[in-house]
């Protein structure tokens, strides 16, 4: 069970956070149709300025799962109950392409299927919530993950996300690059705008704590 970020501080229910930090204004619930799920590393669930927090909340098919290492069940998407009727989706991993990992002992990604995305509602797509340096650790400890195909975002504008410190021009925030990979894999660019508008709410509020 997540804990909030402050726990001696009067803390908002929904979002976890401090109630004086509170980000549920930011909250825009979105109609996707294709499944997420986050996987956050340990050291972001008490980030106040990470974005996955905000991203789930809005996302209603989403589910986020703190750790590094996850077993089959909760990366494969299989149901809590034994009865539960399981129907398999098709998983995508939101990773960029990193062609030098074979040498470091992570697996060649198989090839993405075209036909496998003409149904978003039976996609499933998979993002690791964590730095570059943590995110490859996180992908090393999973060989479920290394096998699945991955969806790189590509040609993408640059990010609004001015409270962290990105190590590359084309690096995102979580919120950011989920959106463009749902907006991709549903055709639908124009469905996710808004809740990128509240980002930027959200943005802005962080680095007003900054300069206060």
């Amino acid at each position: 069970m997540q804990t909030a970020l402050h726990p001696r501080r009067p803390a908002c229910t929904k979002c976890l956070r401090p109630l004086s930090a509170c980000i549920c204004q930011w909250v825009t619930p979105v109609e996707h149709v294709v499944e997420v799920l986050i996987l956050q590393h340990p050291l972001e669930v008490a980030q106040a300025k990470g974005s996955a927090r905000l991203l789930q909340l809005s996302l209603p098919h989403s589910r986020m799962v703190a750790g590094e290492k996850f077993d089959g069940r909760v990366l494969l998407g299989a149901p809590h109950e034994p009865q539960a009727v399981h129907r398999p989706k098709y998983n995508i991993l939101l990773y960029p392409d990193t062609p030098h990992d074979q040498a470091r002992g992570i697996a060649v990604p198989p090839v993405l299927a075209p036909d496998a995305l003409h149904d978003p509602t039976q996609l499933r797509l998979i993002v690791i919530d964590g730095t570059w340096r943590k995110s490859r650790k996180m992908l090393y400890l999973n060989p479920l993950l290394q096998h699945m195909p991955r969806l790189s975002l590509q040609g993408l504008p640059a990010s609004s996300y001015l409270i962290r410190k990105a190590h590359k021009p084309d690096q995102l925030s979580t919120l950011e690059a989920t959106c463009a990979a749902l907006a991709q894999l549903e055709g639908d660019t124009e469905k996710f705008q808004p809740l990128l508008q509240a980002f930027d709410g959200f943005v802005a509020q962080q680095l007003a704590y900054r300069l206060g």
